[in-house]
C-alpha cells in the first residue's frame, strides 16, 4: 500500500516520544554522566525490550518492519505503556504489517437534520469534523467563542483558533490543558489517516507558527478525550464553567458532536443564558 510508509513514520514518532518520557531511574538503571538525550537511549530501550539496537532503530526512524505481537508487548513493557497507549501501539503497527487501503477524501458535510437539531438546541453546540474544524454551529456557540463565520473557511478550526487567535486564547481559561485534549483528538485523526491532506495542513500549519503546538504536538498523547470541564472568560458576564461532551454523527465517520452545558440551575446556567441573550440583542442590533 502506498501509504504504508506513513504509518511506519507515525509508529516511529510515537515510539520515539515515549521513550523521551522515561528516565533511567524509571526503569532501574543508573542515570550516569551526561546524556545527549533527554530519555532513554535507544540501546537501552532495546536491551529492556531484548531486540537489537538495529532493529529498534530502524522502527524509530520510520523504516518499514514487521514486528511481531510478542515483540510489541515487550516494547509496551519496556516503554511503561497503559492501556491506552498499548491499543495505539498495536493498531499503527498492524497498519504497518498489514497495510491499509488508501483513504478516500470526501468532504464532510453536515445533513439538514443535524443544522436543524443544532438550531434548537439551547446551548452553546458545534459539529466539528475528524480534525476539529468548525463545521456548523448554533448562535450560544457564536456567544460563547465568537462568530466562526467571520474567519476565512481554512481558519475555523479549534485548534488554530486556540494558537493563532488571540482573542479566542484569552476567552479560555487553562488553555494549555484544553489544547492538550484538542491535540490528543487531532493525534488520534491523524494516527488514523496520516496522508489525509487537511490534518497535514493543519500540522504543518501550527508547527510552522506556533512554539506551543510544537512543544505539545511532540509529547504525543494518544488520549482522545470525549467528556471534560472548560472555563471561559467573557468580559461581559465573567467566568463561566461549562461541561462539554462530543457525540460521534450517525453516518458521517470521524464528525462529531460537541456540546457545552451547564448545570441547571446553578450561577453559570444563569451565567449561559444572560450571554445568549445580550448575544441575541446585539444581533438584532
Amino acid at each position: 500500500m502506498a501509504n504504508r510508509h506513513l504509518y511506519a513514520r507515525e509508529l516511529g514518532a510515537f515510539l520515539r516520544a515515549r521513550r523521551n518520557r522515561l528516565r533511567p531511574q524509571d526503569v532501574g538503571l543508573e542515570p550516569g554522566g551526561r546524556r545527549k538525550v533527554p530519555g532513554l537511549r535507544r540501546e537501552e530501550l532495546a536491551l529492556l525490550a531484548g531486540l537489537s539496537t538495529d532493529y529498534y532503530q530502524r522502527m524509530e526512524q520510520g523504516r518499514y518492519v514487521r514486528p511481531s505481537d510478542d515483540l510489541l508487548d515487550a516494547l509496551a513493557s519496556a516503554l511503561h505503556l497503559d492501556e491506552e497507549e498499548r491499543r495505539h501501539l498495536f493498531a499503527l503497527a498492524d497498519a504497518v504489517r498489514r497495510g491499509v487501503p488508501e483513504p478516500r477524501d470526501d468532504p464532510e458535510e453536515v445533513p439538514a437534520p443535524t443544522r436543524h437539531l443544532l438550531q434548537t438546541m439551547n446551548t452553546p453546540a458545534f459539529v466539528l469534523s475528524r480534525h476539529l474544524d468548525a463545521l456548523a454551529w448554533n448562535p450560544l456557540a457564536e456567544a460563547l467563542v465568537g462568530h466562526p463565520a467571520a474567519t476565512d473557511p481554512t481558519q475555523r478550526n479549534l485548534l488554530v483558533a486556540l494558537f493563532l487567535n488571540a482573542d479566542v486564547r484569552s476567552r479560555c481559561a487553562h488553555w494549555e490543558s484544553s489544547a492538550a485534549q484538542y491535540i490528543g483528538m487531532l493525534r488520534a485523526a491523524v494516527a488514523a489517516d496520516p496522508s489525509h491532506p487537511r490534518g497535514t495542513a493543519i500540522v504543518g500549519e501550527l508547527s510552522i507558527r506556533s512554539a506551543d503546538f510544537r512543544r505539545l504536538w511532540d509529547q504525543y498523547d494518544v488520549r482522545s478525550p470525549v467528556q471534560g470541564v472548560k472555563v471561559f472568560h467573557r468580559p461581559e458576564i465573567g467566568e463561566i464553567t461549562l461541561d462539554w461532551a462530543s457525540y460521534p454523527l450517525p453516518g458521517s465517520p470521524g464528525s462529531m458532536l460537541l456540546v457545552y452545558t451547564a448545570e441547571p440551575g446553578s450561577a453559570d446556567a444563569d451565567r449561559l443564558q444572560l450571554l445568549g441573550a445580550l448575544h441575541a440583542t446585539h444581533q438584532r442590533r
